[in-house]
């Protein structure tokens, strides 16, 4: 049975070919539904899952081992309305946390840096001389200032990239004098390249002073506007976690501070991608479903352009499931087709942005959603119009005009 079936099966192959050549613009615009369709499962599943895969990356190069501290108290600000619960020795006792690798405080504002005829507005960070270590931000060349610097409350400056190609291009930076908001700093290191943050900020465009020498002569804050927590075992974080919040709970006799780690930070970034990749693969599975309507418009269309061919073959022994078959394979091999083809096309869709900056990520399993889809589709939307012809009646099949 298994061998007699396939001399039919090539039959109706041959017969849904013939059929659909004999009008090649209708089957055109029939795969063109299809082909975008298909096209817009694979281009944008790509673009959610690239823009996925940026934000996730961006975050773990954070550290997973982070722990971000941030001042929450309520009407406890300065007079420029910053919150102003974190000093630096906060950092100084939780450096005696069981479980703490390294710990670093940050304070950050805008300044406006010169160096020769040029100038830039951008931010300063004081902090203290951990932070490449903490932070996993190597020095390109120079060096970090030192615990000594800090102490002795040194004019000395690291350059983030961004900043010292502007103000040095060409040039090494290293040794040369900056004004910030025109007092001078030595420059005496320039820091690796960063990139952007998951926001879209550029963490380059940033210059490092010591802390101490910022709260005396630049910002002239005591407090601190973040603090960074390195942990030595993640296995122990939320352990860990809890310690930190008691030692400075006791410190300052109240909550006023919010502690949340980079495996907090990162699952709530995923759950927010999965959720924009869902809403771009529905918005394009809408498009493959329009599609599949089209290609059952026009099988519908031709039942009724092909009912006597229909009473013929039915009057020459062709049983309603041979008609059913036939039309089916019509559907189904338009589906495939244009599934073939869109696939191909959503692919260089992505490779192109790509190519332009865009972030994508192909792999197998949207193309294997897509090309499944298009053949559902033609199965899905192929039944109606091939039911309708197996039904007809072979003596009005023929009768007709």
């Amino acid at each position: 049975a298994g061998t007699s079936s396939l001399p039919i099966a090539g039959e109706i192959l041959k017969t849904a070919g013939r059929a659909l050549s004999a009008n090649l613009f209708r089957t055109a615009l029939t795969l063109l539904g299809v082909v975008i369709g298909v096209a817009s499962v694979v281009a944008m599943l790509a673009i959610g899952n690239g823009a996925k895969k940026e934000v996730l990356d961006r975050i773990s190069a954070m550290g997973p081992d982070l722990m971000l501290i941030r001042p929450g108290a309520r009407n406890v600000r300065t007079a420029d309305g910053t919150v102003a619960t974190l000093v630096d020795a906060d950092r100084l006792a939780l450096e005696q946390v069981d479980n703490i690798k390294g710990v670093i405080s940050e304070y950050t504002f805008s300044v406006t840096a010169k160096a020769g005829g040029g100038d830039l507005v951008t931010q300063s960070n004081s902090t203290v001389p951990s932070f490449p270590d903490v932070r996993a931000w190597p020095v390109e060349s120079g060096s970090f200032f030192t615990a000594d610097d800090l102490v002795e409350f040194a004019a000395v400056a690291v350059l983030g990239r961004t900043v010292a190609d502007n103000l040095f291009p060409g040039t090494d930076a290293v040794g040369q004098y900056v004004l910030l908001n025109s007092i001078p700093f030595q420059v005496i290191g320039v820091m690796a390249a960063k990139g952007a943050t998951p926001f879209g900020s550029d963490q380059d465009d940033v210059v490092f002073v010591p802390l101490t020498t910022g709260q005396l002569r630049l910002h002239g804050k005591p407090f601190v506007r973040s603090i960074t927590v390195q942990v030595a075992d993640t296995s122990r974080m939320d352990q860990t976690e809890a310690e930190v919040m008691a030692v400075l709970e006791a410190r300052h006799g109240a909550m006023d501070f919010q502690v949340r780690n980079t495996a907090a930070i990162l699952e709530m970034a995923t759950e927010s991608q999965n959720t924009l990749t869902v809403l771009l693969g529905a918005i394009a599975l809408i498009s493959l479903l329009v599609g599949g309507i089209g290609v059952m418009n026009i099988m519908l269309v031709s039942v009724t352009e092909r009912t006597r061919e229909i009473g013929v073959r039915m009057a020459t022994g062709a049983r309603p499931r041979d008609i059913l078959l036939q039309f089916n394979a019509e559907a189904l091999a338009v589906c495939l087709v244009g599934g073939v083809v869109g696939i191909a096309l959503g692919v260089g869709t992505a490779l192109a942005l790509g190519a332009f900056g865009r972030a994508v990520l192909l792999s197998p399993e949207p193309i294997i959603l897509a090309f499944g889809c298009a053949v559902a589709t033609g199965l899905v939307f192929g039944y109606l119009p091939a039911s309708k012809a197996a039904r007809l009646d072979p003596v009005a099949a023929l009768s007709s005009d």
